[in-house]
């Protein structure tokens, strides 16, 4: 099963909408910032913070910069 077929399977079973195109590029860079920046383990839980908070992809990219050592 390919990725989006997986996420539209799983999205439906939990109720929500998939992410359209634009919101998968902007979580995978999301998610790359937190794994190259910490652990690779902070990636999907970044994921699953910036799900719950009520900021944009581009407000928690800059967010996810801002904690990435420098």
């Amino acid at each position: 099963m390919r990725r989006d077929e997986w996420l539209e399977d799983f999205c439906e079973r939990a109720g929500v909408d998939p992410p359209s195109k634009q919101e998968v590029v902007g979580l995978l860079d999301l998610a790359a910032t937190a794994a190259h920046s910490s652990e690779r383990t902070a990636a999907p839980l970044a994921c699953w913070a910036a799900g719950r908070s009520e900021l944009n992809l581009d407000e928690l990219q800059e967010l996810a910069k801002r904690v990435a050592p420098r």
